[in-house]
């Protein structure tokens, strides 16, 4: 299947309070880059949020955005009833040396509060990291159905471009075997032209003749085309992603094209060789999103 390297995905998982959004957003890269914007609570699970992704996308610029909320009731508090004896004793002792009237009150007391409680600890990391590795699995799930849908729609616009180029190459080449006799006939009249009055060596003819039909010939550059466009359609069958080497086989398939160019000599196949060369590059541009 093949898949954009653009795309968005989004997932949010709640318990006990806790709510943790993942967003993940991936870009067109030659490799794979991964940003990570997490939470401090998060920060230590980096490389196993990155290791997560790398299972998942072979290529792209991804970044993965992480955000968690504590909708839980506020923390709950424990007297400590150590610091409210000590506090009394100390209160009570400083009123004695000071010969002061009166007992210690609780009014007295709360001017010290601040120390009286503990709040009672809990623990959500353990919550919070499962509900984050939940998230974002399904939000790369996600993603990835959104590749595979824009990924579709790229293979097939490349494939009826490539089916264009494979009629192009046939009508190349159709053209090409009819010139050598054509160019054959040219040169024949153009030495009896020279020769009007004098012998034409017959044997010199056809040798001259043999070497421009090799110069001419493009029938070699026509059938390697014609195999790199077979090979275009098998590499997207592959279960590995095809991108990098889809971008190789632009590259002969073009220099294959610049050759007949060259060789042509010819303002019809010429005008021909300019159709397929735009093709070609609509296709590199393609490609470039393709994983």
């Amino acid at each position: 299947m093949i898949k954009s390297m653009t795309g968005f995905g989004r997932c949010e998982e709640s318990e006990s309070g806790l709510v943790v959004s993942v967003e993940v957003k991936s870009l067109n890269g030659k490799n794979l880059e991964i940003n990570c914007r997490l939470p401090r609570s998060l920060s230590s699970k980096e490389l196993e949020i990155r290791e997560i992704v790398r299972a998942n996308i072979a290529r792209g610029s991804l970044s993965v955005n992480v955000n968690v909320q504590n909708s839980s009731p506020a923390a709950q508090y424990e007297i400590n009833e150590k610091a409210v004896q000590d506090i009394f004793t100390n209160i009570n002792g400083v009123k004695k040396k000071l010969k002061l009237q009166g007992n210690v009150q609780i009014s007295d007391l709360l001017h010290f509060s601040n120390f009286f409680f503990l709040p009672i600890e809990n623990d959500t990391s353990e919550i919070e990291w499962r509900l984050t590795k939940k998230a974002l699995r399904e939000a790369l799930k996600s993603l990835d159905k959104m590749r595979k849908i824009e990924g579709d729609k790229l293979f097939k616009d490349m494939a009826a471009r490539m089916k264009t180029i494979k009629n192009t190459v046939g009508e190349i080449e159709s053209l090409g075997m009819k010139r050598i006799p054509e160019e054959r006939d040219k040169l024949r009249k153009r030495v009896a032209m020279l020769f009007e009055s004098d012998e034409i060596d017959e044997h010199r003819l056809q040798l001259e003749i043999v070497l421009i039909a090799d110069k001419l010939d493009i029938s070699e550059e026509c059938v390697r085309l014609s195999s790199h466009i077979k090979y275009f359609f098998e590499v997207f069958k592959e279960k590995e992603p095809p991108g990098r080497k889809i971008g190789f086989l632009l590259q002969e398939m073009n220099r294959e094209i610049n050759t007949i160019g060259s060789k042509a000599n010819n303002s019809v196949i010429s005008q021909t060789v300019v159709i397929v060369k735009e093709e070609l590059e609509r296709i590199r541009e393609q490609i470039q999103n393709i994983e």
